[in-house]
């Protein structure tokens, strides 16, 4: 990561229960290490298959949600604009690499900051490394829900919620702190891995 104030793009997938999944939803909300920015995209999309029973638990979006959604062909232009040779952000952040890689072969990420590295590194001994039960530790779930009105497993709240744990896991961190962290919580950095 090069400047503390580069555009980076907070993302959330939800999907159909596959490994990687095919998205039934995907959030996008920009993001400087020390802000949310104000650009944000949301898309209920159409899967090829059918949405399972136990992933609509989950998430709560159903076939019907879904049936005049548009497809990833349909908005992969949109999303390959903001994405293409931007760094991304998320919370277990592979699913969202191995997602966005199937649905567009032809993006091009600078780097994929995991939140769940960042946060086991940062701060050990905690109960839980769920994004849910991190937004409750450290305050953040409610400003994630009076954000975006939506709640956990909802794309938006969740790529927003890993924006405000990103900045909450750095604030008290030096520049030069900030930069080690964030490659070595870089899920596309070879040495990921590495202790602080």
């Amino acid at each position: 990561m090069e400047a503390m104030n580069e555009t980076l793009w907070c993302v959330d997938v939800e999907g159909n229960g596959a490994s990687p999944p095919e998205m039934v939803e995907l959030a996008m909300v920009e993001w400087s290490l020390t802000e949310i920015r104000t650009r944000h995209f949301s898309w209920l999309i159409k899967p090829n298959k059918s949405i399972s029973n136990a992933v609509s638990r989950i998430h709560g979006i159903t076939d019907a949600d879904v049936i005049d959604a548009p497809t990833t062909e349909d908005i992969a232009d949109d999303v390959l604009r903001w994405l293409n040779d931007r760094a991304i952000v998320g919370h277990n952040v592979r699913v969202e690499v191995e997602t966005l890689r199937r649905a567009f072969p032809d993006w091009q990420p600078t780097g994929a900051i995991d939140t769940l590295t960042l946060a086991k590194r940062l701060k050990p001994g905690l109960a839980s490394y769920g994004l849910g039960a991190l937004g409750e530790t450290f305050g953040l779930s409610s400003e994630a829900a009076s954000r975006t009105g939506q709640h956990h497993h909802s794309a938006l709240y969740d790529a927003t919620l890993a924006g405000l744990l990103l900045s909450h896991l750095l604030q008290n961190l030096s520049e030069s702190e900030q930069a080690k962290a964030l490659l070595d919580a870089d899920f596309l950095n070879p040495s990921q891995g590495q202790l602080l």
